[in-house]
């Protein structure tokens, strides 16, 4: 898809819509994005997607460089849908993401589109829901057993991130290095098929890990 059909396409789109190139620069911005945002095409075209969303699983900040928009867009392997809290002109809200992989046969130049759908209160009900869930199997039965195997480092920082430590106090208290301690992280979201450390805490928990 050229970048003129590109830009067309992603216009002519009701729900926010914006494209990532592979180096995970914004392409393309619909206006319905802009208002979701309220941020102008002007204001974040070619700026890193990371910089404008500002992505996090819960409070704790989630989206870097290699976060999961950009190795979708890097890896052209696009998503059903994942959750994400984006900071919006209402604060940080919960909002799902679909995906559609845009290729230009051309040129080979490859845009990664985000359709973004807000979805805070569904996303307060799902978390409320779990939590149900989660306290009712440990009061009336067994949990299941994990199907994947982590290090006993990847435990330890999973049981910081579950109580609420960002990436520096847990580097501090492992003696580690926040890269390290990002790629423990990495390591269990890839384990657990997961996409963020919300996710990743809720299915330890649901497992018994912690």
């Amino acid at each position: 898809m050229g970048s003129k059909r590109l830009l067309i396409f992603v216009d002519g789109t009701a729900d926010a819509m914006f494209a990532v190139d592979t180096a995970g620069r914004i392409s393309a911005w619909n206006s319905a994005a802009a208002e979701l945002f309220e941020r102008s095409e002007q204001e974040v075209l070619t700026v890193p997607c990371h910089e404008i969303l500002q992505c996090s699983d819960d409070d704790e900040m989630f989206c870097l460089e290699q976060c999961v928009i950009t190795r979708v867009a890097r890896d052209h392997q696009p998503l059903a849908n994942f959750d994400l809290r984006l900071q919006t002109k209402s604060g940080k809200q919960w909002c799902n993401l679909s995906t559609l992989i845009a290729s230009d046969p051309a040129s080979g130049s490859r845009q990664t589109l985000f359709v973004v759908r807000p979805r805070e209160m569904r996303k307060r009900l799902e978390q409320a829901l779990g939590e149900f869930v989660r306290t009712y199997s440990r009061n009336g039965s067994a949990s299941p057993a994990i199907n994947v195997r982590l290090t006993s480092r990847e435990i330890e920082v999973l049981r910081s991130l579950a109580k609420g430590h960002s990436t520096k106090t847990i580097a501090n208290q492992l003696n580690i290095s926040s890269a390290t301690v990002n790629n423990h992280i990495k390591h269990i979201l890839t384990k657990f098929d997961v996409h963020t450390r919300l996710e990743a805490i809720r299915h330890a928990e649901s497992v018994g890990v912690i």
